[in-house]
């Protein structure tokens, strides 16, 4: 009986043709297990040595730092996205620093410059823009001073009036000395010199229609 059986069974594999229904459901269903177990990037690092690890996470650096300029904050955090050691990261930002790739002081310099240059914008803005990049309090403050030193926030804000009184006109109105005001202050103007600054600009032009 358990013979027969055996044979029925050994006949009916054989006499299923290839590419039936059955095998199609057979294959279809380990492609998904496949599927369902995808291979990390922590997965593939973890069978890396440590020589590589440090390796790939220094080209990473390289490739990021080659995008665009960083803050050292800014590159670390970028480098724990893709490498869970910390130690890793911290040999390759240390590495980068002794090889002149990295230095936050260059970094806060260079950025509030090219800033100034671009537009006439205020400290205040510049202040909080490093602050986002993660720049030290200490490095900021002796960057922004440098910048500052060489053009004052008074031309600054003389030329943010000019380019606004191209585009919109002189303030006529109250309205439009507040619109002026307020735009001042999102350039990151101190308040006191926004307020000095926009009243001798509204004075000047009600002094003008009155001649």
């Amino acid at each position: 009986m358990a013979q027969n059986w055996q044979r029925i069974n050994a006949d009916s594999s054989s006499a299923r043709p290839p590419g039936s229904h059955l095998d199609v459901v057979i294959v279809c269903n380990r492609m998904r297990q496949r599927r369902s177990k995808p291979k990390t990037a922590e997965s593939r690092s973890s069978r890396l040595s440590p020589d590589e690890i440090r390796a790939r996470a220094f080209q990473h650096a390289v490739k990021l730092l080659a995008a665009k300029p960083r803050s050292i904050a800014e590159l670390r955090d970028r480098l724990a996205e893709r490498c869970s050691s910390k130690t890793v990261v911290d040999t390759v930002i240390s590495r980068l620093r002794e090889y002149g790739y990295l230095d936050d002081e260059r970094y806060a310099l260079t950025y509030a410059s090219s800033k100034v240059r671009q537009q006439p914008i205020g400290r205040r803005r510049l202040e909080l823009s490093l602050r986002k990049k993660k720049v030290d309090r200490a490095v900021a403050d002796e960057a922004l001073n440098q910048v500052f030193a060489e053009t004052s926030e008074d031309d600054l804000i003389d030329r943010a009036i000019e380019k606004r009184v191209r585009l919109r006109g002189h303030p006529k109105t109250r309205a439009e000395a507040k619109s002026l005001f307020d735009h001042l202050l999102r350039q990151g103007f101190p308040f006191e010199l926004v307020a000095d600054k926009v009243r001798a600009a509204l004075d000047t032009t009600l002094d003008d229609d009155h001649t």
